[in-house]
This record gives structure tokens, sequence and C-alpha cells, in this order.
């Protein structure tokens, strides 16, 4: 056959398959078979240019080893980058066909390794063809060969023929693989899309993201960052996950002991802030450069085997930043098309994100909500004066005087006195008299709980941060913001949190357990203590830094017992509020029982004189409140003693102190109509009869008396 038939056939047979042939791979393969029947070569690339003739990438690169040549490389396997300073300018330059040396080439550019690669292989020439495509120069088909190629000005002739064919060719590759790519595109839209619409927790949202990407660019490790900016500068992880294979995925974490290592050799994420300010793709040597710079890079260069990485800027705002970033073991595993693709996704990414922390955000005001109301109801429930302190002592207006005093500031103020003295309604008084009354007073009394459960009280802890945490939850400290947290018993606080407490007293911050976000509270604390912080202090069992940093206004309760005068005013309070509570008609207080109630120490202060009144109320059935039912009440310790008519109490009825065995009710009763007797001078019946005070049949009372045995010793009045 002539060759001008065979150079028709070649051309036909070419035309034929551009139009025909839509799988990348095969067209090329067959474009290549049938080039490799005219025209000896021992490489084939294509090189492609941008519009601006700026930048060239990688096309198409195959070795052709005996007849067969092998598959053509992906064709995204290599990056853009600049066509200046490389070979490749003088080409753009002067675009035409060339039969080039590359032992003369290459004198001009020595550095340039793909050249030295292949004189290393025993590549020596090249033939160049520019590819045009409406009259536009799209890239540059090369036929490399280790033997000096001898063609004829026709072989040339058909080689720039073949040129404008395979331009085509690739132009139509081009465009297929940007329709593909946009339609992953959609795909990965409409998938995080739905993510956004359904998922409403963290780490199935970040799953669901991190899988649709796992479909479009293949990785390895997966994070999401948020760089905050404002007052509290630090790094949080809202995501690091590993894909293992095809499986789903895994947490991936640097342990606390290399995590603390890091941040102490300067390796935290804050120094990698200029680095994660914009997008960017970093592999081979330029990710092994930042791998000696950076210690955290270094470490999962080293024990993660990572050798390339993606950044992806989410957002950039004054408060805060986020980053986007995906990591690999295969050097060239991200390029630019890769970054595109991740570009175009980031609006649907930014909003499943905001969503899942407005919905987050959202979860934790209702949570806040319900417990603020639970506090104010039981504020609003509290029957008690405007201020809550009941009494005209000149102690307790020395009191008032300090609170007025404080009220109106933020200062933390330390609540001292004995145990049942009223310290809570000092705290309660303190808030309501303050700007912040109409925020809820959070309460925690710091002995009631074990050691282990107070830190997740106080600053509150998120899902699995230890066993049994099953949910986020937000702390007391969290909860106050704005308004006035109450720490009772603040001395039984363990040394280790004695530390975090003093960092929320002077930074105003603190983190939930298992988490490394720092939060900032507005709370204004108020503390109290039964013991002698001082002397605690010099015992090593409280923090001298804490105590002087919560005695900032110290505001100390006296005794019960030294302040006699408040007495009077209590007892006609809790009377008051016991008969409403207890259902039981008011009963008034002799006023021998009121003076006894006086002259008692009250080892037990306000708290004790409560259920005094309170047990008083439900033993009492005559029309004056009887103290003489119950063992332990103190006003029969100071009555006078009356007329032996009956037998006498036994020891343990006149009050002698608790230490005795607990009494049978027989027992119980025998002492109570004892004492009733005592009182009424003997008498069974009559208006002044004990029947009348026990509210009985004086029948009935006798017929109790001689059951238990109680005897007569003059006759009944």
């Amino acid at each position: 056959m002539p060759q001008s038939n065979q150079d028709e056939t070649l051309l036909l047979h070419l035309n034929e398959a551009i139009a025909t042939i839509r799988e990348k791979e095969v067209l090329f393969q067959m474009i290549t078979n049938k080039l490799r029947l005219i025209f000896p070569f021992d490489l084939i690339g294509i090189n492609v240019f941008d519009k601006e003739l700026l930048n060239k990438r990688l096309f198409l690169r195959n070795y052709v080893g005996g007849s067969t040549p092998g598959p053509p490389p992906d064709a995204t396997a290599s990056n853009f980058s600049p066509i200046a300073g490389s070979p490749v300018e003088q080409l753009v330059a002067d675009p035409r066909l060339r039969h080039i040396s590359l032992e003369e080439y290459a004198a001009h550019y020595p550095d340039f390794e793909p050249f030295n690669k292949l004189r290393r292989e025993g590549i020596y020439y090249m033939t160049t063809v520019p590819l045009w495509l409406s009259g536009r120069l799209t890239g540059f088909l090369i036929l490399s060969a280790a033997r000096r190629p001898a063609l004829t000005p026709a072989d040339e002739r058909l080689l720039e023929k073949i040129g404008s064919l395979v331009a085509v060719a690739v132009g139509n590759t081009l465009a297929f693989e940007e329709i593909a790519r946009r339609e992953q595109e959609r795909s990965m839209q409409l998938a995080v899309t739905h993510a956004l619409l359904s998922i409403k927790q963290r780490e199935p949202l970040f799953q669901a993201i991190a899988e649709a990407l796992g479909k479009v660019v293949p990785f390895e490790y997966f994070g999401i960052r948020i760089n905050r900016t404002g007052p509290t500068k630090n790094f949080e992880a809202f995501a690091e996950f590993s894909r293992v294979g095809a499986g789903p995925l895994e947490a991936l974490a640097i342990d606390r002991e290399q995590q603390a290592s890091l941040d102490h050799r300067g390796g935290s994420y804050e120094q990698l802030h200029s680095l994660l300010q914009t997008s960017g793709v970093y592999t081979g040597a330029d990710f092994h450069a930042l791998a000696v710079r950076y210690p955290r890079l270094r470490y999962v260069y080293e024990h993660y085997g990572t050798r390339a990485m993606l950044v992806a800027l989410l957002w950039q705002r004054p408060d805060s930043q986020a980053v986007l970033t995906l990591s690999a073991a295969d050097p060239e595993a991200f390029n630019v098309d890769n970054q595109a693709t991740i570009q175009a996704l980031l609006p649907q990414i930014v909003l499943a994100l905001e969503n899942l922390f407005a919905f987050e955000q959202i979860e934790e005001l209702k949570a806040k909500v319900e417990q603020e109301r639970t506090y104010l109801i039981d504020e609003i429930n509290t029957d008690r004066p405007a201020d809550g302190l009941i009494g005209n002592s000149p102690a307790l207006q020395q009191v008032r005087q300090r609170i007025a005093q404080v009220a109106g500031t933020d200062a933390t103020v330390l609540i001292t006195g004995e145990t049942g003295t009223g310290k809570e309604v000092v705290a309660r008084a303190l808030h309501q008299a303050s700007p912040r009354h109409g925020r809820a007073l959070v309460k925690i009394n710091c002995a009631a709980l074990p050691a282990q459960l107070i830190e997740s009280e106080l600053f509150g802890h998120e899902k699995g941060a230890y066993t049994g945490a099953v949910e986020r939850r937000i702390g007391k400290f969290e909860l106050a913001d704005g308004g006035t947290i109450f720490l009772d018993e603040v001395g039984e606080l363990p040394l280790d949190l004695q530390a975090k407490l003093l960092r929320v007293l002077q930074e105003k911050e603190f983190e939930r357990l298992g988490s490394n976000r720092v939060l900032q509270t507005d709370a204004r604390v108020l503390a109290a203590t039964n013991r002698v912080l001082e002397d605690e202090v010099r015992a090593g069992r409280f923090r001298a830094d804490l105590y002087y940093r919560l005695n900032v206004f110290p505001i100390h309760l006296q005794p019960l017992r030294e302040r006699p005068q408040d007495i009077g005013p209590l007892v006609q309070h809790y009377l008051a509020n016991l008969s409403k509570r207890l259902a039981r008609p008011p009963r008034p207080i002799r006023p021998a029982d009121m003076a006894a109630l006086q002259a008692y120490p009250w080892p037990g202060n306000i708290r004790e004189l409560e259920h005094v009144l309170e047990q008083a109320i439900i033993v009492s059935q005559g029309q004056w409140l009887e103290f003489g039912g119950f063992a332990s009440g103190p006003a029969l310790l100071a009555l006078p003693p009356g007329p032996a008519t009956y037998e006498a109490p036994t020891a343990s009825v006149t009050g002698t102190h608790s230490t005795a065995p607990i009494k049978t009710l027989r027992d119980q009763e025998r002492d109570h109509i004892l004492t009733a007797l005592h009182r009424t001078e003997g008498r069974v019946s009559g208006p002044n009869g004990a029947a009348l005070l026990l509210d009985i049949n004086p029948k009935t009372l006798e017929a109790r008396m001689k059951k238990l045995g109680i005897r007569r010793t003059v006759g009944i009045v």
C-alpha cells in the first residue's frame, strides 16, 4: 500500500476512535499502539497547559516496552506547575514540531530532574508536536527515544495532523472529566445536604462527611479544627478520624502523654496557625519540609506514615477560623483537582457545621433553661422575708449591712460560720440584692458528692469522657453564666480541684471533662464553709492562693447561742410555716418554754431549732405547743419542776442527751403521759387536766395509765 494511503488510513482510524471511544484509557492505549506502528519511540507523553499558558500538567506518560504498551497513568496524577523556568518555556515561545537532543537541551536546565531521569534511563532524544485546538495552543505531544529518529518531511506533516487529532482527543477527555467531576460534586453536595438535614449529632455528621469525601478523594485521615481567635485562643478538634480500608471511620488520637510532650516542645496546633490560614496541597518533599518544621506534623509523619496533606479553609472570621484537613500515606495523593473538588463542597460542609453548632447550642440552652427553671421555682416556693434573714440582733444587723455593701459588686464573698447558722440564706440574700437577681442562683454542696464527680458537676463533661458519661452535660459554672454560683462547704474540695477552681476565679475560663475547648463564664462566686480555712491552709489541706482569692469579702455568721434575741422571731416564723406544711392547727408556746428555748445552747443552731419545732408540732395534741414528748427536746432542761404527784419521767425523757438507746413506742407513750401529768400537777380530768392537754377522753387516759403501769400516789382531782 502506498505510504499516503497508509497515512490516510491511520488518520481515519484515529478520527473514528476519537469520535466513538469514551473510555480514556482505551482511547489513548489505541493511539499509542497506532503511533508505535509508524514511528519508533520508547516513551510517549502529553503535556497540557492552562488557558493563560502559565502552567503545565502531565496528562499522559507511558513507557512503551515491547510490542504492547502498558496502561496510561491516571490523567489527574500530576499537578500543574509553572512553565516559566522549565524547558517547556522554549517550546511555548516557538510552538512548532521539533527534534531535540536532551544532551544539548538539558545544558540550559542542568537542575531539571525529569530530563536527568530520562538520561539515566537511556532516553536521549525527543520529538515535540504542538497540540492546537480552535487556534489555541493546548499542549505538546512528546515522543522520546533512545536513538535519534529519522523522520522525513512527510512523517513530520503526518505527525502534525496526528497532533491535531490528539488535541481533539485530549480536549474531549478533559471535557468529559470536567463533566464527571461536576457530577461527583453534585452527588457529594446532595450527600452532605442529606447529612445536614438528617444528622444532628457531632460524630455521625463528621463520619458522613468523611465517607462522602472518601468517595471522590482518597485519603486516610480526616479532620476539622476550629481556631478561636477571640479572648480565648485555642484549637478545638471537632473531628479527627482515620479511614481504615472500606470500613467505618475510627477515631485518630494522640495519647495524652505525647500530647503534653508536643505542647511542651511548642508543637501545639497554635504553632500551625500560619500554615492553616490558607488552603493548599502539600505533597512529597513539601510535606516532608513541613514535618521537619512542625513537631506535630513530624509526629504523624513518623507514627502514621503520613506523606501528603490537603488543607481547605472553611471560614475566616473575627472570632474564629476553621480548616478541613485530609492526609494520606501516598506522597502524591492530592493535587489541585482534588482541592477544587473539596472547595466546591465547602459551602455545604460549612452549612452542615453551622447547623450542627446551632442545634447543639439550642440543646445546651434548653438544658440550661430547664435547670434555671428548677432553681427559680425553688426560690419562688421558699416562704421567707425579702432578704431571708429573720431576727434583729446586732450580729444579724451587721450581716445585713455587709450584704448591702457588697451585693452591687461582682466581688467574691466567703461566708463562714458554724453548721446550721444560715450561710445559704445569706448567699440567697446576696444574690437577690445583686444586679444578677434575674438569673439563677446555682447551688452546689462540695461535700455531698464523691471527689471523682465534683469536677464533672462543676465544669460538665463531654459524651464518653468517662465510664457512664453517655451524653454531654453542662456544668454548674456554665449554667451560672450571667448569674451566681454558690459553693457550699468549699473547704471539702480536693486539692487537685482547688487548682481548677482557682483558674475559674482568676481567668473566668474552664474546660469540660473530655474536651480541650476553653469555655468562658461570667458567674459571680459565693462560697461558704464551716471550717476555719486559715487552719486548713496551715495544715496543707487547702491552697493558700485559693483561700486569698475566695476571702475577698468575708461575712461571718454568729452562732445562735450568741444572739438569743433572734430565737423569738425564728420560732414564730417556723411555727407558722411548719404548721401550714404539716396541716396541723397553730398552737401557742408557753412563756416558760420560750425561755427554755432561749436558754438552750443550740449546738445545731437554726437547723436544730427548726427540727425541734417540727417535732413539737407533730406530737402536740392540746391547746399548747408541747416539747416533752420526745427524748431530745430542749425545753424540759430548763422548765421548773412541779409537784411530784406521779413518778418523774426517766432521765432520757428530761432531755439528758442523745447517747441513750432509742425507746420503744410503749416507753415513749409512758413518758409522754408522765410529762403531761407533771405539767397538770397530777390532774387527769377537768379543764386543767392531763386528758384535755393530751386531747383524749379521761377514761381512756386512765386505762392507758393502768396498762403502762403508771402508779397513782394521790387521789384524782
